[in-house]
């Protein structure tokens, strides 16, 4: 199954002002891109919508929006990518479902090592001790 792609027109882009260094380039340029992506509202089947929505992660807002913050390049378009591929990536991240793992029991020899290193363990460390008898 292939995951499904982001429509763009379902993401809403800002342009801001980027942070950290720059100089006088970056007071003046918006050139750092906030993208907002309404899960709710999107066309993304229900089972992802319900993982998306379910993630414990900062860029999920209570309302079920994503909101990327692209800075990273000096250019609008460049971090406007940036922003896109990223939320592509959470998409992608949640669209792979895992195989339920089923529980199974140690087997008797895997039982038998570990008790066995328990056993030459506790040895070694009843070897520490403080000595006896005037030994």
């Amino acid at each position: 199954m292939s995951t499904p792609q982001i429509d763009e027109r379902e993401v809403e882009f800002k342009a801001i002002r980027a942070q950290g260094a720059g100089g006088q380039n970056v007071n003046k340029v918006s050139s750092a891109m906030h993208l907002r992506f309404d899960v709710q509202a999107s066309s993304l089947p229900d089972d992802i919508k319900e993982r998306l929505l379910a993630l414990n992660d900062q860029r999920l807002t209570q309302d079920g929006v994503i909101v990327i913050k692209a800075q990273q390049f000096r250019t609008q378009e460049a971090n406007r990518l940036d922003a896109l591929q990223r939320l592509q990536e959470l998409v992608d991240t949640v669209a792979v479902t895992r195989r339920a793992r089923r529980a199974t029991k140690p087997t008797w020899g895997s039982q038998q090592r570990r008790l066995q290193t328990k056993t030459q363990r506790s040895s070694i460390k009843a070897g520490r001790g403080r000595l006896r008898d005037g030994f």
